[in-house]
């Protein structure tokens, strides 16, 4: 069955290049050039991905990316958001809103390419950090892997699947370092050799989201990461 991606995308020469490269790529495509219309268009067709570019002539890409994940029959879609540098807060509310990932213009299509594909297998295999029925504890953090559920302090937080494995991946590792290719390979499931900064938004935003114990994730300068071996008072 071949995978749809809705791409979102008001440029019609990004739009057009964008179908192009999917296409040749084995994918099928459908194209919307403002918010609403990618609204709609995503409730009709049960895309696999939605490609989601966040400067829109009528509404705000964040503002689709919170319709499509407040309802139910496109809330299990996959979103990755096409920015610009200067739109940083932009890619912030979107990854609180559900957002998957971020591709920044002007983008790599070879990236791209490996980023979606990276995203399609995770939404359908699940992850190798998650293990079904497991319960894991450190400190004041308890991750349910069976459940998919995350709690600080008894208090159950909303994390994306991408910030799940994250956390399930850095809490199974603890003690260890994991420099940013490690984790764009066993986390993201992208080739290391694709440049990004994808590993360092999405840990600035998880350390935000777990509060108190955002500070069992350390920061290993020149290198990347590193879950404390034992929780600190």
């Amino acid at each position: 069955m071949t995978d749809t991606i809705l791409i979102i995308e008001d440029e019609p020469d990004i739009l057009r290049l964008l179908e192009f490269n999917l296409r040749n790529s084995g994918y099928a495509t459908v194209g919307a050039m403002n918010g609403r219309d990618g609204v709609e268009k995503a409730r009709r067709s049960k895309p696999s991905l939605v490609l989601l570019d966040l400067m829109l002539p009528d509404i705000r890409g964040t503002e689709v990316c919170k319709q499509l994940k407040s309802d139910p029959s496109t809330s299990h879609i996959p979103v990755v958001m096409l920015t610009a540098r200067s739109e940083e807060v932009d890619r912030i509310v979107g990854f609180e809103l559900g957002a998957d990932d971020y591709i920044t213009k002007p983008f790599s299509t070879r990236e791209l390419i490996l980023r979606i594909r990276a995203i399609l297998r995770r939404s359908r295999q699940g992850g190798p950090a998650e293990e079904e029925g497991e319960v894991l504890h450190f400190g004041e953090l308890e991750v349910d892997t069976g459940r998919h559920r995350i709690f600080v302090e008894g208090i159950e937080l909303q994390l994306t699947q991408l910030e799940f494995r994250l956390v399930t991946t850095f809490i199974k590792r603890k003690g260890r370092v994991q420099s940013r290719d490690t984790l764009l390979n066993d986390v993201w499931g992208v080739d290391a050799a694709v440049t990004t900064r994808t590993v360092d938004t999405h840990v600035k935003r998880l350390r935000e989201k777990l509060g108190v114990a955002g500070r069992y994730i350390e920061t290993v300068r020149g290198i990347g990461y590193r879950f404390q071996e034992a929780p600190t008072p």
